[in-house]
């Protein structure tokens, strides 16, 4: 049987291009015991792998020249020979990007029911993004009901799901995000009370305080820079915010400003999060996001890519920000 798979050809330079993968054919090999054969459906393009191919110090290895692009994936298996898993259950877990692939269990994270929700939503909603989402927002941001939630990159797959779960809690939502056209989505279809489109705005602290009279409680960070900065400057006492992302920290920004003065004098929480920590625990998670997803209170969307060559393209947009959606591939 022949796999197909997309392997990290050399590291960007500087940028995360199309070109740095690379498709390749092998055979795959028969099972041993303890094994079992994935057939993945859907990959997912995720924010973190621009760390992932990078040749620098990160919370794990970065991805080594010539191997499969490191991955989550949801599929099915097709052959086993272990035990715990068997043909014609589907499966989540980091299968990389390639149509086949050989488990021993280690790297799945659980077994889905497809009767839950579409295979699809495994890879945002009810798995590693809605974990994030739900973690980090509800065991750090702890957000109780009437207070002002702030979060960066709104309708991003995990930003758009910390808006909802904070407006499920009967919290203030205001999103933060970079186009018109989001800003819409955030509205229309997240329910945040208010959006900023820091792009078009003349200042965003003026914007900030109009849609923020009360001040801001929890803030879930997914960009860091010169957007938080504006943010922290309107934290109650006793504010928590979530550091989940930092792209928006640009060598000019690497140095300042200061935080210690507003954490001291507020008395706030920062908190650096990341999701790796927390995915022994993500069936909690399940449990918590399911029972909102089937009552119709976490709007999502999808951006699908057809075919495993098409992968590199949906990271780009992904990473370029003209993506609309969860950014996924269907195999």
């Amino acid at each position: 049987m022949k796999n197909h798979k997309l392997v990290l050809a050399k590291r960007p330079d500087p940028t995360v291009s199309a070109d740095i993968f690379q498709l390749v054919e092998d055979h795959v090999p028969s099972l041993a015991e303890g094994q079992f054969l994935v057939r993945n459906q859907y990959l997912s393009a995720d924010p973190a792998m621009r760390g992932w191919v990078m040749d620098m110090p990160n919370y794990i290895p970065p991805v080594a020249l010539g191997d499969v692009m490191r991955s989550f994936a949801v599929g099915e298996v097709i052959d086993s020979k272990h035990p715990g898993y068997a043909v014609g259950e589907s499966v989540y877990g980091r299968f990389g990007w390639q149509e086949m692939a050989i488990s021993n269990g280690s790297d799945v994270e659980r077994k889905v029911d497809p009767d839950d929700a579409p295979l699809s939503a495994n890879l945002h909603v009810l798995g590693m993004t809605g974990a994030t989402a739900w973690f980090g927002l509800t065991e750090i941001g702890n957000p109780q009901a009437g207070e002002t939630v702030v979060v960066s990159t709104a309708a991003g797959a995990v930003g758009s799901i910390v808006g909802q779960i904070a407006k499920a809690r009967g919290c203030r939502t205001i999103g933060i995000t970079g186009s018109d056209e989001k800003a819409a989505r955030c509205l229309e279809e997240f329910g945040y009370d208010a959006v900023i489109n820091y792009k078009t705005c003349e200042d965003l602290s003026t914007e900030l305080a109009a849609a923020c009279p009360d001040g801001v409680d929890v803030y879930f960070d997914n960009v860091s820079g010169p957007i938080s900065d504006a943010v922290m400057s309107f934290f109650n006492v006793g504010a928590r915010m979530t550091v989940c992302g930092v792209i928006g920290i640009s060598p000019a920004h690497l140095n300042g400003p200061r935080v210690a003065r507003t954490l001291l004098v507020k008395r706030a929480r920062m908190q650096g999060f990341l999701i790796f920590d927390h995915m022994h625990r993500l069936s909690e998670a399940v449990e918590g996001l399911l029972p909102l997803y089937k009552a119709g209170k976490l709007k999502f969307s999808e951006e699908v890519y057809n075919g495993l060559e098409q992968a590199p393209v949906g990271l780009e947009s992904l990473l370029a920000g003209t993506n609309q959606g969860k950014v996924l591939v269907k195999l």
